[in-house]
């Protein structure tokens, strides 16, 4: 294991390697935390394709921009971390999940009904949501294949 640290202190200062550490865990703890409170917020419904959604549709047009623009750098941030966490501690795919439900991008919402309806992507979701009392993902027929 001595053999490994060396080489790898060779290449990246111990400076940098503590900052990644500290950061891994923050990740891990932030994503704990934050995931079940945003996968429990989510109306049941939200991944259902027969269901249209409007992202602040009565708002401001200017207001709508810096929202979208908001929205989008959040996701942007979301979809790094859970890449990350791939590699790191923490959970990656529902990270990154979050991240693309805040991206704005064609044909987005058949991508995120697709990634929810993995059974184990669907299965871990749900055990959250029953967790909180709050009941099932509801999606598409369609998308369930």
């Amino acid at each position: 294991m001595n053999e490994v640290l060396e080489i790898i202190q060779q290449w990246i200062p111990v400076d940098i390697l503590i900052g990644i550490t500290i950061a891994s865990v923050i990740g891990l703890i932030g994503s704990v935390i934050a995931i079940p409170i945003i996968l429990v917020r989510l109306p049941a419904d939200y991944f259902d394709l027969r269901i249209p959604r409007h992202w602040m549709k009565n708002h401001h047009p200017a207001l709508r921009v810096i929202g979208l623009i908001i929205k989008n750098l959040v996701g942007c941030v979301f979809l790094l971390a859970g890449f990350i966490m791939l590699f790191l501690p923490g959970q990656g795919v529902l990270t990154m999940l979050i991240g693309i439900s805040l991206l704005d991008f064609p044909k987005k919402r058949e991508l995120e009904a697709r990634i929810v309806s993995q059974p184990s992507i669907l299965k871990a979701i749900n055990s959250i949501r029953h967790r909180f009392n709050k009941p099932s993902l509801i999606l598409a027929p369609d998308s369930l294949r």
